[in-house]
């Protein structure tokens, strides 16, 4: 007996009703229009019939054949995939990896996990997608192909981003670390972009400066300046609307560093920025940020741009200057105030 198991052969009668006819294309699963329903109960009817033999043990067969299962399992899958029976097709996937598990083939494994979790995201079950897709992830990581295990990652924050963007946020992050320990730091600072967005969208202002001190750092040592002075930018729009005026100024000051940053016109935006912002000039911030310079940054950091305001309630400071007539007329009766004056003339200091 030969291993595993294998169909006996069928006249062309039966391959009609396992298999679905693509018009013009040949033998295929996938069917279209009205054929796909009749497609879904003959993938069915056709599970019934393989899943589980590949299973069975007997006398002259003492050990499951969990290769041919798993082979049988997903074309089952395949199948239901492609008449929209997600919720069978789930249940397919996830019996494939347990097959592959079994036979210790963990990242093919990894592959039906992550399959399977698709097919819930399709289902609207996205807490369970997200599980299993992690958990397709480590074995990713546990067979040596990190990269495989942070693009699973990757794409689990996609599937959540808009649901749960903190748990969106934590994927991104793992994503970014998985790439970072394998000196891809190219794509290591895109997932953290993409953390730094979601983290100023949430307000989670703190941890966004942070972030963002992450991407500048790896820019820089990618050499990728300009996106270094833009990065900048977005710090000190973050640590203004944290009203931290000391820590936007020392990012601008640290920036100094980066080759080409003093002679930029971000520089000098910045400059002007910081120059209103302390000196409580609404008009010239609103100046500053609805520049094109702020305007066509990402939006998140944009919104924050145009929605800065100053501290006092946007009221410009402007030293007190005394007409020259009045201080001259007022001086006699006054002569004790005038002396007071002069007693702080230089200052507190």
């Amino acid at each position: 007996m030969g291993r595993g198991f294998s169909l006996p052969p069928l006249s062309p009668e039966g391959w009609r009703f396992l298999r679905c006819r693509h018009p013009g294309k040949g033998r295929g699963w996938a069917p279209q229009g009205a054929g796909r329903r009749s497609c879904s109960t003959r993938g069915h009817t056709f599970s019934r019939l393989i899943w589980g033999r590949g299973l069975k043990t007997g006398l002259l067969k003492w050990k499951p054949d969990y290769d041919s299962a798993a082979t049988e399992y997903s074309k089952a899958a395949v199948a239901f995939k492609n008449a929209k029976q997600f919720d069978q097709a789930k249940e397919a996937y996830y019996k494939e990896a347990i097959s592959h598990e079994q036979n210790k083939a963990f990242f093919h494994a990894a592959k039906a996990y992550e399959q399977a979790g698709m097919m819930l995201k399709e289902l609207h079950n996205h807490h369970d997608a997200i599980e299993l897709i992690q958990k397709a992830s480590m074995m990713y990581l546990e067979n040596g192909t990190p990269d495989t295990a942070a693009i699973a990652l990757d794409r689990a924050g996609k599937v959540i981003e808009n649901i749960n963007p903190d748990k969106a946020i934590q994927l991104y992050q793992q994503t970014a670390a998985v790439f970072e320990n394998e000196e891809r730091l190219r794509q290591a600072v895109e997932m953290y972009g993409k953390a730094s967005r979601l983290l100023v969208r949430g307000r989670r202002l703190d941890e966004a400066a942070v972030s963002l001190q992450k991407e500048k750092s790896l820019y820089k040592d990618i050499e990728n300046y300009p996106t270094c002075y833009k990065k900048t930018i977005a710090q000190v729009l973050v640590h203004l609307h944290r009203n931290d005026y000391v820590a936007a100024e020392k990012c601008v000051r640290e920036s100094y560093s980066i080759p080409g940053f003093r002679e930029s016109e971000d520089c000098a935006a910045l400059e002007q920025l910081l120059e209103g912002y302390d000196q409580q000039d609404q008009d010239q911030v609103s100046y500053v940020c609805n520049s094109p310079l702020f305007k066509y940054m990402d939006n998140d950091y944009a919104k924050l741009g145009l929605s800065l305001a100053v501290p006092g309630g946007g009221i410009k400071k402007k030293s007190p200057v005394t007409p020259q007539g009045n201080a001259e007329g007022s001086a006699a009766p006054g002569s004790r105030t005038n002396e007071e004056d002069d007693e702080y003339a230089g200052g507190l200091c």
